[in-house]
C-alpha cells in the first residue's frame, strides 16, 4: 500500500481564496471567490470514488481486519471496529493483494499473520479523511498506533468528550498540534469552555466547526468574542447556529467588533443589528464587512457616518448587500459616469446602492431610448430613480428632453433643407445616421459649401456619405486645406472623391509618402487617382505597391514611426 501510495505524485488540489483585480477603480475589494481545481481527476482522487466492494465480501474482510486490529495488535475494542468499518479505501486496496475470492476472511487473516499494515493508513480514513488528505500525515518511522500514544490519548479524549469520531479528521487536518499536547493539556482546554457558561453540546459543535479553537490561546479570543455579544444580549445558541461547520477566525471577530462599538453603537443597537444581518459578523470571519467599510471609506464616507449607514442596513445577506453595491458602482461606470460624481452617489446614498438589483446598462439605455449622458443626468439628479431600474421592475421610457427636443427639430429642418421627405425611411434613417446637434450640422456643412462647393453637390454627396457631416467643423477645414495648400491638389478633387473627407490627415500623408517614394524608384504607375491611394485597405495597399520592392516594408515602416511616433 505504502508502495502504491508513493507513486501518486498528483493529489487533488483545490484552493480558493479571495482574487483582488485592480483593474477597476475603487472597488478592487469585492470580488467573487473563484475556484481552481486540476482539469484532470488525480489518480488517487479517482479511486476513491470509484471504491466499490460487494456488501458480502466487505462483511468479511471487515470482520478480518477487526480480528486482526483488536486480537493481534491490542487496539482497543471500539477503536478496532470503528477503523474497520470506516475505511473502505484501505480496505479495497487490501482485498485486491489476497488471491483466493472463495474465503476472504481466512484468506485476509492469514496475509495480515505475514504482512502487518501501515495501521495509520485506516485510522485517519476511519476518522473522516481520504486517502489524498492523509498523505501527508502520515509518520515516516511508526506502523502501529499503539506506538503512538500521544495521537491515541488525545483521539480518546475528543471521543470520550462527545465528540464523533468521523468528524475528528477534520480537527486532525486543520490542528495537528492538538494530537501532540501532553497528558491533561486537551481536558483542560475543553474544560475551560464550560468556566465560561458553556455546555458540553454546544462545546462539541464549536470545536468540531472550528478546530483552531483547541490550538494556543485561540479559545480567548473566543471568549472575548462571547463576552462582547453577551453584552448587547445575544446567546451562545444564536453563535452556534451561525457557525454552520465553517472555520472563524476569532481574532478579527474582536477587531470588528470593537470598530462597530467604536462608531457610537450601544450595545442594543449592536445586538440588534448582528442578529437582523448575521453574515456582518460571520462571513469570512467579518473579512466581507471590512472590505465594504474600506470601500466606503475611499468614497469619503467618514467614521462618524459610518454609525448612520449601519443602523440603516436593509434586512438581506451581507453579501447581496456587497454584490449590489458592486454591480451599481459598475452600472455608473458603463454609463460613464465621472468619478467624482460616482463618488457623491456612493456617499450620499450608500443603503440605496446595496439595496437595487439593476438591470443590464446596456438593456436599459435601449428601453429607455435615452444616451449614457441623458441618464447620468437624470441619476445624478434624483439617485432614487435607481429604484426605477431593478430587475423585475417595467421600466418607462424617459420622456424626450427639451433640449433633445429641440435638437431633433432643427435637425430635422435641416434635412428638409437637403431635400429629404418628410416623414419618410430615409428620413428617420438619417436622423439616427447624423451625430450632434442640429445647428452643428448647420455649422458643417455651411463649412464645405464656404470652401467652395456647390450647394446642390454637398446635399447629393450626404446622401451617400452621411458620416462626412459627423465631423467637428475645424476638422473638415482641415482636411481642406490639407488637400489644397499641402497636397497641392484643386477643389474638384471633392467633387470626384468626396470620400477623401472619411479619412485621416496622417493616413493620407503616409499613403502619399509612400506612393512618392515608390514613383521615384519608378516601381507604380505615376498617374494613380487620390481615390486609388488612399482608398484601398492597408492589407491590399502593401501587397499591391509596398511588398513587391525589396526596401518598400522598412521604408513604409520608418514612415509609419515619424507619423506614429507611440
Amino acid at each position: 500500500m505504502m508502495k502504491h501510495l508513493q507513486k501518486l505524485t498528483a493529489p487533488l488540489i483545490l484552493k480558493c481564496g479571495y482574487v483582488f483585480n485592480n483593474s477597476k477603480p475603487f472597488f478592487g475589494s469585492f470580488q467573487k471567490v473563484r475556484f481552481y481545481a486540476t482539469a484532470k481527476k488525480p489518480k488517487l482522487k479517482q479511486e476513491e470514488d470509484e471504491c466499490h466492494i460487494p456488501r458480502a465480501v466487505k462483511k468479511e474482510a471487515q470482520a478480518a481486519l477487526l480480528d486482526y486490529l483488536h486480537s493481534t495488535r491490542s487496539l482497543q475494542f471500539m477503536d478496532a471496529e470503528h477503523m474497520s468499518k470506516n475505511s473502505p479505501f484501505f480496505l479495497s486496496n487490501l482485498l485486491q493483494r489476497i488471491d483466493n475470492e472463495n474465503d476472504i476472511r481466512r484468506s485476509l487473516t492469514r496475509f495480515l499473520r505475514y504482512h502487518p499494515i501501515n495501521e495509520f493508513e485506516p485510522f485517519f480514513e476511519s476518522i473522516g479523511l481520504k486517502p489524498c488528505q492523509y498523505l501527508p500525515f502520515l509518520p515516516r518511522d511508526l506502523m502501529f498506533l499503539n506506538d503512538d500514544h500521544r495521537l491515541l490519548d488525545n483521539y480518546h479524549i475528543l471521543c470520550n468528550y462527545g465528540i464523533s469520531r468521523n468528524k475528528i479528521g477534520r480537527i486532525f487536518a486543520e490542528a495537528p498540534e492538538v494530537f501532540r499536547y501532553d497528558p491533561g493539556v486537551l481536558d483542560l482546554k475543553l474544560a475551560s469552555f464550560h468556566g465560561v457558561g458553556i455546555d458540553q453540546s454546544t462545546v462539541v459543535k464549536l470545536v468540531s466547526a472550528s478546530p483552531h479553537l483547541l490550538i494556543g490561546n485561540v479559545h480567548k479570543e473566543f471568549f472575548q468574542v462571547v463576552e462582547e455579544l453577551k453584552k448587547t444580549g445575544v446567546e451562545y445558541s444564536w453563535i452556534e447556529e451561525q457557525l454552520n461547520g465553517n472555520s472563524i477566525d476569532w481574532s478579527h471577530l474582536f477587531e470588528l467588533i470593537c470598530f462597530l462599538n467604536g462608531l457610537g453603537l450601544t450595545d442594543q443597537q449592536l445586538g440588534k443589528l448582528i442578529c437582523q444581518v448575521p453574515g456582518l459578523l460571520f462571513d469570512c470571519s467579518g473579512g466581507t464587512t471590512f472590505s465594504l467599510i474600506g470601500f466606503w471609506l475611499k468614497f469619503g464616507i467618514q467614521k462618524p457616518e459610518l454609525l448612520d449607514v449601519f443602523l440603516h442596513l436593509p434586512q438581506i445577506p451581507i453579501t447581496t448587500f456587497v454584490f449590489n453595491m458592486r454591480q451599481c458602482y459598475q452600472f455608473l461606470i458603463e454609463i460613464e459616469m465621472p468619478v467624482l460624481e460616482i463618488g457623491n452617489i456612493i456617499h450620499s446614498y450608500p443603503t440605496l446602492l446595496g439595496s437595487c438589483v439593476l438591470k443590464k446598462a446596456a438593456s436599459l439605455l435601449t428601453t429607455l431610448n435615452t444616451g449614457k449622458k441623458r441618464l447620468c443626468s437624470v441619476i445624478k439628479e434624483n439617485p432614487e430613480f435607481l429604484r426605477n431600474l431593478v430587475r423585475g421592475a417595467k421600466v418607462e421610457r424617459l420622456p424626450i428632453a427639451e433640449e433633445e427636443l429641440r435638437s431633433k427639430m432643427m435637425k430635422t429642418k435641416f434635412l428638409l433643407d437637403l431635400g429629404f421627405s418628410e416623414n419618410s425611411s430615409e428620413m428617420e434613417k438619417a436622423l439616427k445616421l447624423f451625430r450632434g446637434k442640429g445647428v452643428e450640422l448647420q455649422e458643417r456643412f455651411d463649412c464645405l459649401v464656404n470652401a467652395g462647393l456647390d450647394r446642390k453637390h454637398v446635399a447629393s454627396v450626404l446622401k451617400i456619405y452621411p458620416q462626412i457631416l459627423n465631423q467637428r467643423k475645424e476638422v473638415l477645414e482641415a482636411k481642406i486645406d490639407f488637400l489644397l495648400n499641402t497636397l497641392g491638389l484643386p477643389l474638384s478633387t471633392l467633387v470626384s472623391f468626396p470620400s477623401y473627407l472619411n479619412y485621416t490627415i496622417p493616413r493620407t500623408t503616409l499613403r502619399l509618402s509612400m506612393y512618392n517614394w515608390l514613383k521615384d524608384q519608378g516601381k507604380v504607375d505615376p498617374t494613380l487617382s487620390l481615390s486609388t491611394i488612399i482608398a484601398s485597405s492597408e492589407k491590399l495597399f502593401m501587397k499591391t505597391y509596398v511588398n513587391p520592392h525589396p526596401k518598400g516594408l522598412e521604408v513604409w515602416k520608418d514612415l509609419k514611426r515619424e507619423l506614429y511616433p507611440d
